[in-house]
């Protein structure tokens, strides 16, 4: 009889327990696991209320509604380089969902290696914690194969100096360019950029500006280049694919101290491809191609020349 009790006490607790969870759901998801050191690590984080009232969601002196734990894979806890953060307050409707990107690199100190990362919801209205799945991602460095260090230009903090950086960074299904600025005497980092993939045979062209902007023409297809320029800090301000005819193109000067591209043809990667129109019944058909062998994987352009 004993028995029986306790069996029934602990299903209506199990019950209860699973009643209470299904309330608020919390879900996070990264682009992909592997990053560069110093990389943007964008968080996306989805809360989702489960339960028929409205969602009021505030810190309160003891408990933050929103936190993010990570942790090594040994276990070994990470804390924020800021604890007294604080957050917005936000309501959610019933059945509604809330989305935020949240960038993780300046938030913790993470160094190489692989991480845990968790997103938490605690809700003082409900008086109970939510919490994600863990996920892992994973922090390494790249193979550097440009480095030069120029002078601030006057009005951007003249007399100091930029590091810039261009690395190679291998990801599971392509090779990507990436840029990084930094002020190695202060001790600052001001970007690590991803610029677009990147064909591994020859290096990229680099040069700079009169204003010290660099610019960088890289392989990033066959037959299809891409001009990058970024301002001393590193900020990409224009990017151009460039499709290869008659001559490879090239960085080129102006009198006026500036960098263009010489040879190829400027092109939208992103622009919807035009309706191709259906034959007419007195057109004559098109013979059939004589057979040939199947491209090789370097020989298939990727479905986005600008993907990080």
């Amino acid at each position: 009889m004993r028995a029986r009790f306790f069996a029934a006490v602990a299903a209506l607790v199990l019950g209860l327990t699973a009643s209470a969870s299904a309330q608020v759901k919390v879900d996070i998801s990264f682009r992909r696991t592997l990053y560069m050191m110093y990389e943007p690590l964008i968080c996306t984080v989805t809360i989702q209320n489960m339960d028929s009232r409205t969602l009021n969601l505030e810190d309160t002196a003891r408990d933050k509604w929103f936190s993010v734990q990570i942790e090594t894979v040994d276990g070994r806890p990470v804390p924020p380089i800021n604890p007294n953060y604080k957050n917005e307050p936000m309501r959610i409707e019933p059945g509604k969902k809330l989305v935020r990107a949240i960038n993780l690199t300046p938030l913790f100190p993470f160094e190489f290696g692989t991480y845990r990362v968790q997103a938490t919801i605690f809700s003082e209205q409900l008086k109970r914690y939510f919490s994600s799945a863990q996920l892992n991602v994973e922090i390494t460095e790249g193979r550097t194969i440009f480095e030069e260090t120029v002078g601030v230009p006057a009005g951007a903090g003249e007399g100091a100096a930029r590091t810039f950086s261009i690395l190679v960074h291998r990801l599971p299904s392509s090779t990507v360019l990436y840029l990084r600025a930094q002020d190695r005497d202060a001790g600052r980092i001001y970007c690590t950029t991803p610029i677009g993939r990147f064909m591994t045979y020859g290096n990229p062209t680099v040069q700079f500006d009169n204003a010290n902007h660099i610019h960088i023409l890289q392989n990033a297809a066959p037959k299809v280049f891409l001009h990058t320029e970024a301002d001393i800090n590193g900020k990409v301000l224009k990017q151009q694919a460039i499709q290869v005819d008659k001559a490879k193109p090239t960085l080129a000067r102006k009198s006026d101290g500036t960098i263009t591209t010489v040879g190829g043809t400027l092109f939208d990667p992103n622009a919807t491809p035009p309706l191709q129109q259906l034959p007419k019944l007195n057109d004559r058909p098109v013979p059939l191609p004589t057979p040939q062998g199947k491209p090789t994987p370097e020989e298939k352009r990727p479905e986005n020349l600008l993907s990080r």
